[in-house]
C-alpha cells in the first residue's frame, strides 16, 4: 500500500505512520527524538504554533519566567546539550527557555518532522485495524499505530464568561496567549483580572509601564520571593562538572529539585529554630520555603499555620497601607502552599505605587464587562486594556478540545465525565495505544517537569519497543488497575492539606468541572520505581493484544 492514499472525500491519508505526537514543547520534542532517532520509527508531530516551544511559545507575557532553577529546568538525557548550553540567569525567563528549546530542536534536527500551524481536531481509534485516525484543521488525515498527546498540563487558557463577555472595545489580552510582538502599555489605563502565579509575575512590570493599573483580585496568594540573579560563571562551571551527581540528587528528591535545608518537622523545632529556618528558606527564594523547609508543612495543620503566619507577616512588612496589606494576606482559613506557591519579584511592593489600585472582587464581584471596562457590584472601572490572567483548564482542557474517541467510539470526555481516569497518568482504559505525557494522576506539575517528561517519554518508548519485539498491536490500562491507581492517588492526596484548597489541582477553578485531585503525591522517586516495576513485570496492569 502506498504511503498516501485518497479517501472518499478526496482527503490525503498517510497510512504508515507509527506515531502521531501532539505538541512541540519539552514533551513533544523529546518524544519525537526517541521515536524517530532511537526506535527508528516514522513519527509526525502536529503543533498549533508556528514554531517549537509549547507553553514557552505562548506565554510571552511580561515577566514570564521559570520558578525552578535553570540548571534543573532542562533536559538531562544529553550530556552534550548540558555542556553546550549556558544559562544567563539563575531562573530563566521565557525568551531564554524558548531559545533553549529552539536550540535543542535545531541540534536534533526535529523541525523536519513537525507540522506547524496545525491543530488536531479529532483522533478516533479503529479497533479492527489497531490504528488511530487523526484529523487536523489543515485537512490532513493521518493513520497511526500510536496517538501521543503531549499537550501539557497548563496549556488551555481559562477565560471566565462574565456577563457582557466580549463587550469591551479596547485591547484584550490573555496571558497564556500573549502576542509575539508584545504590548505597548505606555500612557494606557490597564485592568487585569487575576492574582495567581502568572499575574504576580506580570503585574510589577506592567505597573512600571502603564499610566494606571487596576488589579481585580478574588483570592490573595502566599507569594514568596524568587531571588533571581545573573548566572555566576563559577556556579555554571561547577554544575556542568558535576551534572550527573546533581541529576541524581534531583531524582532522589520528592519534587525533582534537591533542597539542602529540608527538615522533618516544624513541630520538633523551638520557636527560635523555626524562625531561623523560615528566614533562611525565605532568603534562599523560589520553592525553598514551600517544599524545601519542613516536610510536615503540607501535612500538619499546626505546622502549616506557623508557615502561613510567617508569610503573612512578610507580606505586611512589604506593603505600606495596612488596609491593602490585609487584602493581600490570605485569611487564616486558607492554608499555606495548598495551591502552587507563586514566586514573585517586587509583587507586594507594587501596591505601594500611586498608579496601582487593588479591587477585592470576592467582596464586590464583577457584575459585567462593559465597552469601556467593567462594573463590580458597587463601582465602574474604565481602562484602555483588559488582561485576563485567570489561569488554565488544567490537565483535561487541551485534551477535551480534541474529539478523542477510543474503543467503540467512546468519547474521552464522556469516559472522564466524573474526572480523569488513568493508570499512572500514562494510559487510559478503552483508549488503546494512547499515551498521555505527564497526564492526570502522575506527579506532573508537582515534579520538575523536564525530568518528569523524560521519565514518561522513555517509558512510552520502551513499551513501544517491547510491543514490537513481542508482536503486540495494542495496549491499554486494565480497568481494575486503573481504579486502584485512582484510589491510591486520592489516598495520598487526602493525607495532605492540598485537597482543602479550591485549586486547579482539583479543577476547582472551572465551573462545572468535577473536583478530583489530579496529581500523584507520592513523589517522583517512588513513582519512577512503580512504573519501572510494571515494565519489569511485562507491563503489569495493562492489557496487551497481538497485532492483527
Amino acid at each position: 500500500m502506498s504511503d498516501i492514499e485518497k479517501n472518499a472525500g478526496n482527503q490525503e491519508i498517510d497510512t504508515d505512520v507509527d506515531a502521531v505526537v501532539i505538541g512541540a514543547g519539552f514533551a513533544g520534542l523529546y518524544m519525537l527524538h526517541l521515536l524517530r532517532d532511537k526506535l527508528k520509527l516514522k513519527a509526525e508531530v502536529f503543533e498549533a504554533a508556528e514554531d517549537v516551544g509549547g507553553t514557552w511559545y505562548w506565554n510571552r507575557y511580561p515577566g514570564a519566567r521559570c520558578d525552578i532553577p535553570s540548571h534543573h529546568y532542562s533536559y538531562s538525557f544529553s550530556p552534550e546539550i548540558e555542556k553546550e548550553w549556558t544559562w544567563s540567569e539563575k531562573y530563566a525567563g521565557q525568551p531564554e527557555i524558548l531559545e533553549y528549546l529552539e536550540f535543542v530542536a535545531k541540534k536534533l534536527d526535529l523541525r523536519r518532522d513537525i507540522q506547524f500551524n496545525t491543530r488536531v481536531t479529532s483522533a478516533h481509534y479503529d479497533d479492527a485495524r489497531q490504528r488511530w485516525t487523526v484529523k487536523t484543521d489543515t485537512g490532513r488525515e493521518v493513520r497511526a499505530r500510536f496517538f501521543i498527546p503531549a499537550v501539557g498540563t497548563l496549556s488551555d487558557a481559562n477565560i471566565p464568561k462574565f456577563n457582557g463577555h466580549g463587550n469591551f472595545e479596547g485591547e484584550v489580552y490573555v496571558t497564556g496567549r500573549w502576542p509575539k510582538e508584545g504590548v505597548n502599555f505606555s500612557g494606557k489605563r490597564v485592568g487585569i483580572i487575576g492574582t495567581g502565579a502568572t499575574a504576580m509575575q506580570a503585574i510589577p512590570i506592567i505597573a512600571e509601564e502603564c499610566s494606571h493599573l487596576t488589579v481585580f483580585q478574588r483570592t490573595p496568594n502566599y507569594g514568596t520571593p524568587l531571588r533571581n540573579e545573573p548566572m555566576d560563571p563559577e556556579v555554571d562551571r561547577q554544575v556542568k562538572a558535576n551534572y550527573r551527581e546533581l541529576r541524581k540528587q534531583a531524582w532522589d528528591s520528592f519534587a525533582g529539585v534537591p533542597f539542602d535545608r529540608l527538615k522533618p518537622s516544624a513541630l520538633a523545632d523551638s520557636p527560635e529554630e523555626r524562625r531561623a529556618q523560615y528566614e533562611a528558606c525565605w532568603n534562599d527564594g523560589g520553592f525553598s520555603l514551600w517544599i524545601g523547609c519542613y516536610q510536615d508543612t503540607l501535612f500538619d495543620k499546626e505546622a502549616n499555620r506557623y508557615a502561613a503566619d510567617f508569610v503573612r507577616e512578610k507580606i505586611r512588612s512589604r506593603v505600606r497601607d495596612p488596609k491593602i496589606a490585609d487584602m493581600l494576606c490570605p485569611p487564616v482559613s486558607q492554608a499555606y502552599g495548598t495551591k502552587r506557591q507563586p514566586c514573585e519579584t517586587n509583587y507586594f511592593e507594587t501596591y505601594n505605587r500611586d498608579n496601582v489600585t487593588l479591587v477585592d472582587i470576592k467582596a464586590s464581584p464583577i457584575a459585567e464587562i462593559t465597552p469601556t471596562g467593567l462594573k463590580t457590584a458597587d463601582q465602574e472601572y474604565k481602562f484602555d486594556i483588559l488582561i485576563y490572567a485567570t489561569g488554565f483548564d488544567a490537565f483535561t482542557g487541551a485534551l477535551f478540545r480534541m474529539d478523542i474517541r477510543g474503543r467503540d467510539g467512546l468519547s474521552l470526555k464522556d469516559r472522564w465525565s466524573a474526572g480523569p481516569r488513568t493508570l499512572f497518568g500514562l494510559c487510559a482504559h478503552a483508549f488503546p495505544n494512547m499515551f498521555t505525557i505527564t497526564g492526570p494522576q502522575s506527579p506532573s506539575v508537582l515534579f520538575n517537569m523536564p525530568l518528569g517528561i523524560e521519565m514518561h517519554c522513555e517509558w512510552i518508548a520502551d513499551v513501544i519497543a517491547y510491543m514490537d519485539r513481542e508482536g503486540l498491536g495494542a495496549i491499554e490500562a486494565e480497568v481494575a488497575e486503573e481504579d486502584k491507581w485512582i484510589a491510591k492517588t486520592k489516598e495520598l492526596a487526602d493525607a495532605t492539606l492540598l485537597p482543602e484548597a479550591t485549586s486547579w489541582y482539583l479543577g476547582a477553578n472551572i465551573p462545572g468541572k468535577p473536583r478530583v485531585f489530579m496529581v500523584y503525591l507520592g513523589g517522583g522517586k517512588n513513582y519512577k520505581a512503580i512504573i519501572a516495576e510494571s515494565a519489569a513485570k511485562g507491563y503489569a496492569g495493562f492489557v496487551m493484544e497481538k497485532s492483527r
